[in-house]
């Protein structure tokens, strides 16, 4: 059967047809599914197009952040209110990659890609799914991620998260080959919140250093509680792999990916090479 196309008007209509046909695969942005289109890798089906305007709205209500899965990574750029994520925007290929590109999509990019994803695991992004013609859910990204590896089916609607309290407690950083717009090495993404010099509830999180991107939680132990200091880094450093699991492909080994992840990892947290 050719490639057939279906629009939904809905987000709930959108999951009714998911839910129906898991074979159906959703066009956010298009960035990867119509490369297998174009490519040949994919020649029967349906792909399902969605028109709900709350698929792109964009709600900043002070520190809380609300997007549909539909807002595009040029979207979160034009915004001076999102100015925490323009690095990990910023990261997902050229200027008209970005025009397309959605946050939704990213969820479900494979790795090399997925550098978007690693920054909002970092930041304990809430996402909320639709599974039939029932009402939308709070899901933790985490989840959501875990789920993918099950082959579970849903529909992300929207994306939730807090603003970080300090601008500088965010930070993200996408080690690549090929400047500005190269597949990932690695990317690591980190908030750090705390209060007079202590870090709390430290999340570190990891893009193609495992199937899909991951928390490093050694690195979260050994900074919880501790000031970044010298100490603190050294500790991260050597608690950096644990749980990692990185794949040899075009762009880099599993070898390579192990050497230098615990170099960027200290030079995201301020050490100097």
């Amino acid at each position: 059967m050719p490639l057939a196309l279906r629009v939904a008007q809905s987000l709930s209509e959108a999951a009714g047809i998911l839910a129906a046909d898991p074979g159906t695969r959703l066009v956010s942005g298009g960035t990867l599914v119509m490369r297998d289109v174009n490519e040949g890798r994919l020649t029967d089906g349906t792909l399902l197009r969605i028109t709900d305007p709350a698929f792109r709205q964009m709600q900043v209500s002070g520190n809380r952040i609300e997007l549909g899965a539909g807002v595009t990574m040029a979207m979160i750029l034009a915004n001076r209110e999102l100015a925490f994520l323009h690095a990990p925007a910023r990261a997902v290929g050229g200027p008209a990659i970005r025009n397309m590109a959605t946050i939704g999509g990213n969820l479900f990019a494979e790795t090399p890609y997925g550098d978007f994803t690693v920054a909002l695991l970092s930041l304990d992004a809430q996402v909320m799914v639709l599974a039939g013609y029932g009402g939308a859910r709070a899901m933790p990204l985490e989840e959501l991620l875990a789920g993918r590896t099950r082959g579970e089916a849903r529909l992300v609607a929207g994306i939730q998260l807090n603003r970080p309290q300090n601008p500088a407690d965010f930070r993200f950083a996408k080690v690549s080959r090929v400047k500005p717009k190269g597949l990932s090495v690695l990317s690591i993404a980190a908030h750090l919140p705390g209060s007079a010099s202590r870090i709390g509830q430290a999340r570190v999180a990891y893009g193609a250093m495992a199937p899909m991107p991951m928390r490093a939680r050694g690195v979260e132990r050994a900074l919880e509680g501790k000031a970044l200091d010298a100490t603190s880094i050294a500790a991260a450093r050597a608690a950096a792999l644990e749980g990692a699991a990185p794949a040899t492909d075009a762009i880099a080994t599993d070898w390579y990916r192990r050497e230098v992840l615990p170099v960027h990892l200290a030079r995201l947290f301020g050490e100097r090479a």
